[in-house]
């Protein structure tokens, strides 16, 4: 079920060639194809969403953010409705098919966008920057005027490995003071207790947290996610307070813009796993 349309849908993840990169392909509009790259992003507000052609492709995030944490760089992405599941509220699934399907290396050294130059933005109390560096990083912090959450920071080094035990599990959240609201704005209408993380004013609707700071994972899984809309690997470290999918995504099209502020490169391989692209090694189905 999708988290804001509430429509069923099914979804497959299919084997791709080498530079295909990821695409979503609408089975139920003729196999219509469309990319997961910056050109293509819609609604920004509360999830990450595609279109082309007036072909929308709504709440990509949580599954970009797996194919990063998994270091798959080519993927065909079948579904058959507007909206990716939610699930869970989290990346696990989407990382428990891919370990069950298998992962291959693929016969093309990987490109990475390696940043050159530094890039701030902001915008009110909202900041998103990213830095050189040789190893892909993030850095998050939040501030929720809420007793379980408060201020709130994590770091993660994506080469090392951590992305699957420490941030796919981090499940999406929200406010039950605010649910009424998103509905009306035609929001959140396959949201329950299953897939969301469900906050009163002062406590938790579905205890327990996977993590005691469950709510800044989330957001970096979110982050890891729309900046997959690059089309490339990362090498540079990125810092964010407060930023939100917005931010994330103009960050994604500043740097695009600007290709004084990095480079495409290749690194030598290092073992099995990787840097060499990777696709899915068959397909899997979610109903």
């Amino acid at each position: 079920m999708g988290l804001h349309s509430g429509a069923p849908v099914e979804l497959r993840i299919l084997p791709a060639p080498v530079s295909s990169g990821i695409i979503f392909r609408r089975t139920d509009l003729d196999g219509f194809e469309v990319e997961a790259v910056s050109r293509n992003v819609a609604r920004v507000s509360y999830a990450t969403s595609l279109m082309k052609k007036s072909v929308l492709i709504s709440t990509t995030e949580h599954l970009l953010s797996a194919f990063v944490g998994m270091g798959i760089d080519n993927a065909i992405v079948e579904l058959d409705n507007l909206e990716l599941p939610i699930l869970d509220g989290s990346a696990l699934p989407f990382i428990d098919m891919i370990r069950r399907a298998g992962i291959r290396r693929q016969r093309r050294a990987r490109r990475y966008l390696r940043i050159l130059r530094a890039i701030e933005l902001r915008e009110g109390n909202k900041f998103i920057a990213i830095y050189p560096s040789d190893r892909y990083s993030v850095s998050y912090s939040i501030n929720f005027s809420h007793p379980l959450i408060g201020q709130e920071t994590h770091h993660l080094e994506l080469t090392n490995g951590q992305y699957v035990s420490s941030i796919a599990p981090a499940r999406t959240f929200g406010f039950m003071h605010e649910a009424e609201a998103m509905r009306q704005q035609g929001l959140i209408r396959g949201a329950s207790s299953d897939n969301v993380v469900i906050l009163t004013r002062d406590g938790l609707v579905n205890p327990p947290l996977r993590f005691p700071d469950e709510f800044v994972r989330h957001k970096i899984l979110d982050l890891i996610g729309d900046l997959a809309l690059l089309g490339r690997q990362i090498q540079g470290r990125v810092v964010a307070d407060r930023a939100g999918h917005a931010l994330h995504t103009a960050l994604v099209s500043r740097l695009l813009r600007d290709p004084l502020l990095w480079e495409e490169t290749t690194v030598a391989e290092e073992d099995e796993e990787g840097p060499v692209p990777v696709t899915v090694r068959a397909e899997q189905r979610l109903a």
